[in-house]
């Protein structure tokens, strides 16, 4: 699987899931803009990768610097072929404990990302009649846990905006399809193991075996090589065939 020089713009690219997505790219031959609220740490992930790519600061939730982040890349580089939505947070706590301040931040962060990040892109998409754009869901994209509404709430709606996309952009040349991991054990997941353990009345060891991990077949985390290997065989794929699905990428947790 090859990306022959496509631009590659990944949100929440400075660490974890985002930053193997990049590195992984970037072998592959893409040219990556690491997109990050994390400016710093954006543009210093970019210069281990190499001169030609890029790092820059976005918010997702805030549409002129969304707008402001896609024209320096088109500046740099004249296109966007591929965008890679993966900027996220948590909060674990129920529905009655959260504060509508913290209900729209978890929302804000994944969906209106997605959104904004899709519409800064799309046109240049549609003019040239190529185009990828990969959201990344969840396997709570398909199903609810306890403790984490705002966040499953998000992922479920991704869905929706995907295959919306799939259907407009199909004609234009512009597939979306929406990545769907397990648990992958990156600081936002470990973060969760304490809180869950102390709202659930159970042992740390029981919420990774038995909550993370219990229904995998193996007893394993899904990595984020995982997740990027399967970014790369999605932006590389070369025809509508595959768009306005989910892949689930889970050690058998789900299996659709």
């Amino acid at each position: 699987m090859n990306l022959n020089g496509k631009i590659c713009v990944i949100t929440g690219g400075a660490s974890g899931i985002g930053l193997e997505i990049a590195r992984v790219f970037a072998e592959a031959g893409g040219i990556v803009a690491i997109a990050d609220l994390n400016s710093d740490g954006a543009q210093e992930a970019a210069r281990n990768l190499g001169d030609e790519h890029l790092g820059i600061a976005m918010d997702v939730t805030d549409e002129a610097t969304v707008q402001r982040g896609v024209e320096q890349v088109i500046a740099a580089h004249g296109r966007v072929d591929v965008l890679v939505s993966n900027a996220g947070i948590q909060m674990v706590k129920r529905v009655e404990e959260f504060s509508y301040d913290e209900w729209r931040k978890v929302v804000s962060i994944h969906l209106d990302g997605a959104f904004l990040t899709s519409r800064a892109v799309l046109p240049g998409m549609y003019q040239r009649g190529s185009g990828t754009i990969l959201y990344m869901g969840s396997v709570h994209s398909q199903e609810a846990s306890a403790l984490k509404a705002p966040y499953v709430s998000a992922k479920h709606a991704l869905m929706g905006l995907a295959r919306t996309i799939a259907k407009e952009g199909g004609p234009k040349g512009v597939r979306t399809n929406v990545i769907c991991p397990g648990f992958v054990k990156t600081p936002l997941v470990e973060k969760q193991i304490p809180e869950q353990a102390r709202d659930l009345g159970i042992s740390e060891q029981e919420v990774v075996s038995k909550v993370m991990l219990g229904e995998t077949v193996d007893n394993e985390f899904t990595t984020v090589d995982d997740i990027a290997r399967t970014a790369l065989f999605l932006a590389s794929f070369p025809t509508n065939a595959l768009t306005g699905q989910s892949i689930v990428v889970s050690h058998g947790w789900r299996m659709d």
